[in-house]
């Protein structure tokens, strides 16, 4: 026998006690086993001892598979060897669940009425000796019962066997053992739903705990990384990335992720967005989720735009099989700036509903928070910079020209700093508005950023004054630094030009550049009164 042959019920004068109490034992279990590995050894183990058979089998439905998986077996260690863990696929059982073989709710294969030389899987055959009785239990004899849930969906299917009086059941102990049956499956169903509803809840209560911190991180980054690695955890998926469109290419690139390696290519490479648009159908919405048939994704994404290809699939129809699961994000005007994208479930299921509506709350949750941190960001960089330039502003430059001075003292290390002007701001503002002078100053701060070296930083420290940090310069470079800056800009401009001594403060320091700034100004003003203005900067000192 490929699972154990189906035992002997008690004689019918002792039968109807017996199965009562097998019955209350079942019930018990549905309300007391809250844990399904327990649940499942229990109802084996009751059947075994109530209704007396020497073996009992557990095959219990695998949805993720659409197969069945031995997970309890009550018998001898030679019956525990031969079957515990064996797999059958569906295809296996259809044959032996026939009409010719039922008999009520179970199913009855007496020795020699079924062709067991194909490979139908693991058998079981006790090592008992046949009777020549027509009614015995014969050792290749089956007593299939099918377990069922309330929706007709099938659990598991019992097998039974080497009943104790040694006889093949009748027609009334079999409609005990159907209904016993019965029982174990509302047994079964209860405890998978408990576990479900467990692991539920506590993946609500993984992304509560996940989304409280996200207010609390320092930065963009940090959010986008809680998050996959809260949808990791929470709802038990291995790959998670976090896919956003890049700015500057247009290029959706991995953000953050969890399950990849730093260098796997599915982090690495940016696809383009336009391509895989073509997920977002309201064919595959659910719960604000796209999930998408491996099928139906190969025929909208071209091959080239495939990053990665899924690793837990299973098989049947409630199986994960090389899905794609998308969660749009989007940004304050309600354009999809990416999406959260997650695979290979721990489960090897199709995700459930429940399931879909936290991932795409949570999704929401983080969109939220990524609101948040920009506002935090956006804040931050203003305390810091100057809001028309983008420029550092003077509250920053008094802070980094402390901290360089002290540097360039401390290792004696050259330091130079250049100040300048605008010459021509209020003219500008006075005969063209506001808005032309406010454009000038942008394209000054464009100039500066052009024109200075990456170790070097631009700083607006007024209306239009501006000053340059020049971290080892020497005066010539400084003053090599200010000519390529009045080349570049279309206004005029005065500058001064101060170098770190081994003895300088950042005060002195910026009044030494000040008053070199001021000087070229003076001469300046006195070459255009005598109409000989220009932009020559040998005045600089």
């Amino acid at each position: 026998m490929r699972r154990p042959g189906p035992r002997g019920l008690k004689q019918k004068e002792s039968f109807g006690s017996s199965s009562v109490q097998a019955l209350l034992e079942v019930t018990s279990v549905v309300r007391g086993e809250r844990d399904l590995k327990s649940a499942l050894a229990t109802i084996v183990g009751t059947v075994a001892e109530a209704l007396e058979f020497k073996t009992v089998v557990l095959n219990l439905y695998r949805p993720e598979f659409d197969d069945f998986c031995v997970t309890d077996v009550y018998g001898s260690t030679e019956a525990r060897n031969a079957l515990l863990g064996s797999t059958y696929e569906w295809s296996s059982w259809r044959p032996l669940l026939s009409e010719a073989y039922r008999r009520g709710g179970a199913y009855l294969i007496p020795h020699g009425s079924f062709d067991w030389s194909e490979d139908v899987g693991s058998r079981y055959v006790p090592s008992i000796a046949a009777s020549e009785d027509p009614e015995a239990w014969h050792p290749e004899d089956e007593l299939f019962v099918p377990l069922q849930d309330a929706d007709g969906r099938m659990l598991a299917i019992f097998s039974v066997g080497e009943p104790r009086t040694g006889r093949r059941p009748n027609a009334d102990e079999l409609e005990v053992l159907c209904a016993l049956a019965a029982h174990a499956a509302i047994a079964i169903e209860t405890a998978q739903q408990t576990a479900r509803t467990a692991r539920h809840r506590a993946s609500l209560e993984q992304l509560l705990e996940v989304s409280s911190t996200l207010t609390a991180a320092q930065s963009t980054q940090a959010i986008l990384e809680t998050v996959c690695r809260g949808i990791h955890t929470a709802l038990g998926f291995h790959k998670v990335s976090i896919e956003l469109v890049d700015g500057e290419t247009g290029l959706l690139r991995s953000r953050a992720s969890s399950g990849w390696d730093a260098g796997d290519p599915a982090v690495l490479r940016a696809v383009p967005f336009d391509p895989l648009r073509a997920l977002f159908d309201p064919e595959f919405e659910i719960s604000g989720c796209y999930l998408v048939p491996g099928d139906a994704a190969r025929e909208r994404i071209p091959t080239e735009h495939v990053k990665y290809s899924s690793q837990r699939n299973g098989r049947g129809p409630h199986a994960w099989n090389h899905h794609w699961l998308l969660v749009p994000l989007f940004d304050r005007n309600g354009e999809e700036m990416g999406f959260i994208w997650a695979d290979d479930p721990e489960d090897r299921l199709i995700p459930s509903a429940e399931r879909l509506q936290a991932l795409r709350v949570f999704a929401n949750q983080a969109t939220t928070a990524l609101y948040a941190a920009e506002q935090f960001e956006q804040m931050r960089f203003l305390a810091d910079h100057d809001p028309l330039t983008n420029l550092l502003n003077r509250r920053s430059f008094v802070d980094r020209l402390d901290a360089e001075v002290a540097r360039s003292r401390r290792y004696e290390r050259p330091l130079a700093l250049l100040v300048f002007d605008l010459d021509e701001l209020k003219s500008l503002n006075d005969t063209q508005g506001h808005a032309a002078g406010d454009e000038a100053l942008r394209s000054i701060a464009d100039a500066l950023r052009a024109t200075i070296r990456t170790n070097d930083n631009a700083f607006r420290i007024g209306g239009d004054e501006f000053a340059v940090i020049l971290p080892e310069a020497e005066g010539e470079d400084a003053h090599a630094a200010a000519q390529r800056i009045a080349d570049e800009m279309k206004l005029a401009a005065s500058f001064g030009v101060a170098v770190c001594t081994a003895d300088c403060d950042a005060g002195a320091l910026l009044r030494e550049a000040d008053d070199a700034m001021y000087t070229m100004k003076r001469r300046r003003r006195a070459r255009a009164l005598r109409a000989a203005g220009g932009d020559d900067l040998s005045a600089v000192v």
